[in-house]
């Protein structure tokens, strides 16, 4: 199939990382469906804009039938929706624990089961989580449980997806970011979060964009978590 013909869903899109992989779809000739909580029209004929947030299964499904209406098919997911808080453990609240745990799971579940039945009907497709370095190299001074409880629980479903998904066509491959230069993180601790990682700086929007495009376009690549964290995985 032509890439002119593809389309990619984008959670999160609106900044960061998710705006910008829109970027980096459509300069590839993809057209986009784009969705956040926020998330404005787009000038962009090929961009589709849905506004909502994924942990509603209603929006997750009006993504997906919006989307299906307007480009007629749907080839990737990248879930890139996700909350992520650092506090001491005994300090989250059960409203950050339902925060958490309705974008990080409730959300990938709604979206990409949404997705995925799109997906056996043409019998290809690819879906892409956004996880992070953390759940299996957690740093001290960087208090993360519960974004180690959901998005760990993410890496296993995409491996069991990768599995169950293998011989009707559809990948799953995960992306695991280290410390990754966004507006959730302030500008003036870029320094003592680049100590963190062993080639001594954070990362860019770029490094995790071309990371998920380096797993779309590898085919026969299912089931992997790709770190890109500077090395952080490996060990200090």
């Amino acid at each position: 199939m032509s890439i002119a013909n593809k389309v990619a869903i984008v959670t999160g899109a609106s900044q960061g990382i998710g705006a910008g992989l829109v970027k980096a779809f459509r300069d590839r000739g993809y057209r986009v469906i784009a969705n956040s909580r926020s998330i404005k029209p787009s000038n962009d004929p090929d961009i589709l804009t849905v506004a909502g947030d994924v942990a509603d299964r209603a929006v997750a499904e009006r993504i997906v039938r919006e989307g299906l209406a307007k480009f007629g098919r749907i080839d990737t997911l990248v879930n890139n929706a996700g909350i992520f808080m650092l506090k001491p453990f005994t300090a989250f609240t059960a409203e950050d624990y339902a925060a958490q745990i309705g974008v990080n799971l409730t959300g990938f579940f709604n979206i990409t089961q949404a997705a995925v039945a799109e997906m056996e009907k043409q019998g290809s497709g690819h879906v892409v989580t956004i996880s992070t370095s953390l759940v299996d190299h957690p740093i001290d001074g960087v208090p993360s449980v519960l974004t180690s409880l959901t998005k760990g629980g993410l890496n296993a479903a995409t491996k069991s997806l990768a599995i169950e998904y293998a011989k009707r066509g559809i990948r799953a491959n995960a992306v695991s970011p280290g410390i990754i230069k966004t507006p959730m993180h302030a500008p003036e601790k870029h320094a003592a979060l680049a100590g963190l990682a062993p080639v001594r700086r954070i990362g860019e929007v770029d490094d995790v964009v071309q990371a998920v495009l380096y797993l779309e376009s590898a085919g026969f690549v299912t089931g992997e978590i790709l770190h890109v964290d500077g090395g952080s995985s490996a060990g200090h």
